[in-house]
């Protein structure tokens, strides 16, 4: 990798997978096959990669385990293999996170790309009228932060290249998948065109809204500093992503957050 994540961290392709260097815990990867997301994809019944993905959740520094443990934070690793699922480019299921018991919120999350070109999608609700819709555009280094309660997906922007990356979640984790499912996906489709470039396809199963597009910003007003490794940023001070798990200590910065610098609508 050419980005240096602040953890010695290697990724795999063949298998899909990670390698932990001396100091680092982590689990072996859990993988999500082509079956398991064919409820959310446009076409149910397409081929392409299987494995789609491979996550480790739980990855950190040995002498931070205890921390993170209190903190209830958790760091997570997810990569693509390189393709496509049909005429759609490889991404993640789409989905809520469900309230935290510890909290009572549906956390935020914070993703840092580390190889590859992302686009995080997002949408208000899950619901018939998905709300605000944006697509968020990261390289190797960007940042993107997923609000509270928000419906998302991660998608590759390029078919040729795997996308790998990590991510601050909250201990208490788990995904919502039902109404998504029932919507058959999320209120836009990223489609590959012939040019393998991402085309914007709304799903007719929601209200019409319209789509900003975007690239990644940076999020002074959360406490991130541009252009350290989000890993690091905890390492040196704790408390700077305890939002993840807490959101109540920003809660006024998600009113009417917009996750990226905007572009024109779709």
């Amino acid at each position: 990798m050419n980005f240096d994540p602040s953890l010695d961290v290697r990724v795999t392709t063949d298998p899909l997978g990670f390698q932990f260097g001396p100091g680092v815990f982590g689990p072996l990867p859990e993988y999500r096959s082509l079956d398991s997301i064919r409820p959310s994809l446009r076409d149910p019944l397409c081929g392409g990669p299987d494995p789609v993905y491979a996550i480790a959740m739980d990855v950190g520094k040995r002498e931070h385990r205890e921390e993170l443990r209190a903190r209830m934070l958790l760091f997570g690793l997810v990569t693509y293999a390189a393709g496509r699922l049909g005429d759609e480019p490889v991404r993640s299921q789409g989905h809520v996170h469900r309230l935290a018991r510890h909290s009572g919120w549906s956390p935020p999350e914070l993703y840092e790309i580390w190889t590859g070109c992302a686009v995080v999608y997002m949408q208000e609700f899950a619901a018939d009228d998905p709300g605000r819709c944006f697509a968020v555009t990261a390289g190797s280094g960007d940042v993107v932060v997923v609000p509270p309660g928000w419906a998302h997906a991660t998608i590759s922007a390029d078919a040729k290249e795997p996308l790998t990356f990590g991510a601050w979640c909250d201990r208490d984790y788990g995904f919502v998948y039902d109404q998504v499912r029932a919507h058959g996906g999320l209120a836009w489709y990223a489609l590959l065109g012939p040019d393998g470039q991402l085309e914007w396809h709304p799903n007719p199963r929601y209200a019409t809204t319209a789509l900003c597009l975007g690239p990644a910003r940076t999020y002074r007003e959360l406490g991130l500093e541009t252009g350290k490794p989000i890993y690091a940023q905890f390492e040196a001070n704790p408390s700077a992503v305890q939002w993840v798990s807490e959101p109540v200590l920003v809660e006024k910065e998600w009113q009417g957050f917009v996750p990226c610098y905007e572009g024109k609508p779709e």
